[in-house]
């Protein structure tokens, strides 16, 4: 894992998916392209973030977005079996992350995005971005962001394929095919992961797999000198069993039952086209772009629910000190519409018009800032405004102090404001509470980036504290006859804690990376919010070996004091038992082309649970191979 930054394939990557900054490519260094309005680079960027490079998921044979995810400081990875993982951000709710593919929102509608079945085939970086960022992206992105992008490819014809067998008949393959050359290019990359899966339940029934097809094609291509067009187009399909939930259970051993009646079905369509056009001797640039996210879910037999969200985005950046790719000081302006829909009811339709402004400033001292405003005319909820500063310095030795602060907002889902799920013996049911207001977090941070022994290792150490208003909030049998409902919490939802990240050099065959949070996560009468583990550690070796022709990597994660609601007696939140799993996985190069890979998934078989009363996965071995031409 790097701290902001990739290897030359994912840089390369970015000139090409964003024209304007490669025009002078050699002077950028690496870019964030989710760290604002336009991408920014990180040595100027302030706020906090982490960046899971393609050579890291190689290397450490990371083979979902899930676990991938794991390795990241601040962030919470909790899965109900394998095909339903909500990501909490420094204790926010699984619907205050923002999830993005390619920059584009993952999640159609209203709601949050549930990772299920996402490989790492074909993934360039993963973009982890902590802290508000409602600036940028508006509601739901309370806490952070997530951008999973996905690879491009380089200059001339490319060609790779993957294939992965795992233990009780899972396998894994990919295709990407690529061309390109000085004027733009196309890429397609196809995935299949068929996911033997296990019980979720942990009673030794059916196994509750997971089927996925993934195909995304992109393209793009400069017309002239100053302009560019582009489009991004992704389909995925996904068929998963589950088990259910028993609500008249007795103990954790009997709440979560095998039955194998369950099955889903996920169809998930991404679209997304531009145009961008620089001008005033590269001073100005303008980008005109327009995005659909359109995904269905059905569950057993019954219909599919669609929803929607489109988005028509201008922005407007201006150099004020030269051109827009290396300006000292840039100005990037916002206007947005955005329509959010859902097929269960037309009346759940909304729409947002936002504006916003964004300042970027570089200073010879060392000093970097940036700060942004945005306000949304909404439709249905109350008008939002929303604000963000952050800065970063460097000194002489190379140390250097971030910070920053923000504010964001979550407007309630479709299902928290009008859903309606009749009791049954099942339990009491669910009715919507159309009086919620939308959640407001405040937060901000400040961090330390110390380099040791001689540049050969760095070690960052963040502090965070968010204070989050009208919580929204399950509340079991509070609704009218006795249903489930939302409410809005009355007084401030508290989140503080420590992100440490480092690595080191140890030798010149040696890696090692770490990762802690210390997180404290309270609702406003005190008690502590579910799902957040209090400690979180991993460590990472990674030795390069086969005299120079692979490697061997381990990982391993120590997760404590986490916490979870029971639906059994004794009914309340309870702390989960405390656990350590161990993967290890070594690669190795065939030839100049092929790669060999092996490696075992929870090596020790621990079994735990990340919410109570499932299951954990039992050890896996893997073998695969990875090719490209």
């Amino acid at each position: 894992m790097t701290r902001y930054s990739f290897g030359a394939l994912a840089a390369s990557t970015i000139l090409i998916s964003n024209p304007v900054w490669a025009q002078d490519a050699l002077d950028l260094g690496t870019l964030i392209l989710s760290g604002g309005l336009t991408p920014i680079e990180e040595e100027r960027y302030g706020r906090s973030a982490t960046v899971i490079t393609a050579e890291d998921i190689e290397e450490r044979g990371l083979n979902s977005i899930q676990d991938a995810l794991r390795t990241v400081p601040g962030v919470a990875v909790n899965s109900s079996g394998g095909n339903f993982t909500q990501v909490r951000i420094r204790g926010g709710e699984g619907n205050h992350t923002l999830i993005l593919i390619d920059g584009v929102e993952a999640a159609g509608g209203d709601g949050e995005y549930i990772l299920s079945g996402i490989s790492t085939a074909n993934i360039e970086r993963i973009e982890v971005l902590r802290g508000p960022q409602s600036v940028f992206y508006g509601s739901n992105a309370s806490a952070g962001v997530i951008n999973i992008v996905t690879r491009t490819g380089d200059i001339g014809l490319q060609f790779g394929a993957s294939l992965e067998v795992a233990s009780f008949g899972s396998t894994s393959s990919s295709l990407f095919l690529s061309s390109r050359n000085e004027k733009g290019g196309l890429s397609l990359s196809l995935s299949e992961n068929r996911d033997a899966g296990w019980d979720f339940s942990g009673d030794g029934g059916e196994r509750d797999k997971t089927d996925r097809y993934t195909a995304i094609l992109k393209g793009d291509y400069r017309v002239t000198d100053q302009i560019e067009l582009g489009f991004n187009l992704r389909y995925a399909e996904e068929d998963y069993d589950f088990d259910s939930a028993n609500f008249a259970a007795t103990d954790v051993f009997t709440y979560i039952v095998d039955d194998i009646t369950q099955f889903s079905n996920r169809q998930e369509m991404t679209f997304s086209a531009y145009g961008e056009h620089t001008f005033a001797n590269g001073r100005l640039m303008q980008r005109l772009s327009y995005e659909l996210t359109d995904n269905e879910q059905s569950f057993g037999i019954n219909p599919a629910t669609e929803t929607d969200t489109e988005v028509f985005r201008y922005v407007l950046s201006v150099g004020l000190d030269g051109s827009v790719a290396t300006a000292d000081h840039l100005v990037n302006a916002l206007l947005e519409h955005e329509e959010d829909s859902s097929s269960t009811n037309p009346l759940f339709n909304r729409e947002t018009v936002a504006v916003a402004l964004e300042y970027r400033g570089s200073f010879a001292n060392g000093l970097d800032v940036q700060a942004g405003l945005r306000y949304d005319d909404n439709s249905v909820f109350d008008d939002a405004f929303v604000w963000n500063v952050a800065a970063s310095y460097r000194f002489a030795n190379d140390m250097r102090v971030h910070a920053s602060a923000g504010s964001a907002i979550v407007n309630p889902s479709y299902f928290e404001l009008f859903g309606d799920i009749p009791p049954s013996i099942f339990g009491p049911g669910v009715i919507g509470n159309p009086n919620l207001s939308p959640e407001e977090n405040v937060g901000f941070d400040i961090g330390l980036e110390v380099p040791f022994l001689n540049g050969r290792g760095t070690v960052d150490v963040t502090y965070f504290n968010e204070e989050l208003e009208d919580e929204i909030t399950f509340v079991t049998g509070a609704g009218p006859g006795g249903r489930s409902t939302y409410f809005n919490q009355v007084g401030t939802s508290t989140r503080e804690g420590i992100e440490v990240e480092g690595e080191l050099q140890a030798t010149d065959t040696v890696d090692l990376r770490l990762f802690y949070t210390y997180l404290d996560a309270k609702n406003p009468d005190g008690s502590k919010e579910v799902r957040r583990p209090e400690h979180e550690l991993g460590v990472s070796v990674v030795v390069q070996a086969f005299r120079g022709r692979g490697s061997v990597a381990a990982d391993v994660r120590y997760v404590a004091d986490n916490t979870d609601s029971r639906f059994f007696p004794p009914f309340g939140p309870a702390t989960l038992p405390d656990f350590v799993t161990v993967d290890v996985s070594a690669r190795y190069a065939v030839t100049d082309e092929v790669d060999a890979t092996f490696g075992i998934r929870n090596l020790f078989d621990e079994e735990y649970s990340e919410v109570w009363g499932y299951a954990s996965r039992d050890r896996t071995f893997f073998f695969g191979l990875d090719a490209n031409w």
